[in-house]
């Protein structure tokens, strides 16, 4: 008995939720024609502001970069041979990782290397990034907006005499604010993900011209892969360059005690006298120790040489820059129906429960009044 009242009682409430569901249907069945004019009105302000939107073009590179370091390397077993291996010689250290390429991007010393590099437009024009930006296509209500902004900048150079902003006087030390401007452009338009699992980099671009994306794309990969070499290499290369220069003075100090040994052996050829063999053993003794320093100088620093050249990363680039084909932005259409459904929701919402609220909380005020 219990079950069937509880069965009546479920369809009971499914024939209230149904009639429910019908009275608000019809209540928008009947305000259609509202719904139709505020759907209308909010698909054309959608395709005004997605035509009003400038075109824009992504161009994309990925790239897999492999580690310089391997402390597994045949260079460690070379290393031993002359006493390298220990906490000082850095096989196996791997100070930077390619996790942090997003935030290298980021910095400004590489964005104004990149702000540097001049591009060519479809049209033929060739300039800078840093004066390429300044000419992209803005929607028109961004002119509108500024205007207040232009007008007080206006009256303000009328008393103040400024130095024109050129790319070429740059002091990354103390930016201007122009030059500041152009940075946080770029960060806009340029990206960096990288993937953990997998490393795989990938830079995308976002330009207004096909080609520039490209060529833009291209040369921030190139400055990436200098930015992380020169990093990697940098101990590398003053440990080199340090044992260059004690090479250099090994090799004067033998080739001075071999012309000593030299001139010493012609000068007393036929002496047969206790000192001269005394005198000409030491200099032997010298001349052979400066010989063995000499060489296991230079065995040293052939090892540093090796360890230069594998610090350097690997960059295999997957897929290269080309210059798109189609625009990647606005999507007009989705434009318009994300407006026009907007306005369908919260039209809807004013018909069936906005109205209502409003005329109660009007009339409690009046009530209050």
């Amino acid at each position: 008995m219990e079950e069937k009242n509880k069965k009546q009682q479920e369809t009971s409430d499914e024939i209230k939720n149904n009639i429910t569901l019908f009275k608000l249907i019809r209540i928008l069945f009947h305000n259609r024609f509202k719904l139709y004019k505020v759907c209308g009105i909010s698909a054309l302000i959608g395709a005004v502001i997605g035509f009003s939107l400038p075109k824009t073009y992504h161009a994309y590179v990925s790239l897999s970069p492999e580690s310089g370091m391997n402390g597994a390397s045949g260079l460690s077993g070379i290393a031993s041979m002359f006493g390298l291996v220990n906490s000082s010689t850095g096989f196996g250290e791997d100070a930077l990782t390619f996790n942090m390429f997003p935030e290298i991007v980021k910095t400004n010393p590489y964005a104004l290397e990149v702000l540097q590099v001049p591009i060519q437009t479809q049209d033929g024009k060739t300039m800078l990034l840093y004066d390429y930006l300044d000419i992209e296509q803005k929607p028109w209500w961004t002119y509108v907006t500024g205007l207040p902004k232009a007008a007080i900048g206006g009256v303000k150079s009328l008393f103040s005499q400024e130095k024109p902003d050129t790319v070429t006087t740059i002091d990354p030390f103390k930016l201007t604010k122009e030059q500041d401007m152009h940075i946080k452009m770029l960060q806009d338009v340029l990206k960096v993900e990288t993937d953990v699992k997998t490393n795989m980099t990938k830079v995308s671009v976002a330009l207004q011209d096909p080609l520039a994306a490209a060529i833009v794309a291209d040369s921030a990969v190139y400055k990436l892969q200098e930015y992380i070499t020169d990093y990697r290499t940098r101990k590398a290369k003053q440990d080199y360059d340090f044992q260059l220069n004690l090479c250099e003075q090994y090799k004067k100090e033998y080739f001075a005690a071999q012309q000593e040994y030299a001139q010493f052996a012609d000068a007393n050829r036929n002496v047969i006298l206790q000192t001269v063999t005394s005198e000409k053993e030491r200099l032997q003794k010298n001349l052979s120790l400066a010989e063995q320093i000499y060489s296991q100088s230079m065995g040293q620093l052939q090892v540093l040489r090796g360890k230069v050249q594998e610090a350097k990363p690997v960059f295999a680039v997957v897929e290269p820059a080309t210059v798109p084909l189609v625009p990647a932005s606005p999507k007009k259409m989705m434009i318009i129906i994300a407006f026009a459904f907007l306005a369908f929701i919260f039209e809807s919402a004013w018909i069936l429960f906005g109205k209502d609220i409003y005329h109660d909380f009007k009339n409690e005020m009046k009530k209050k009044d």
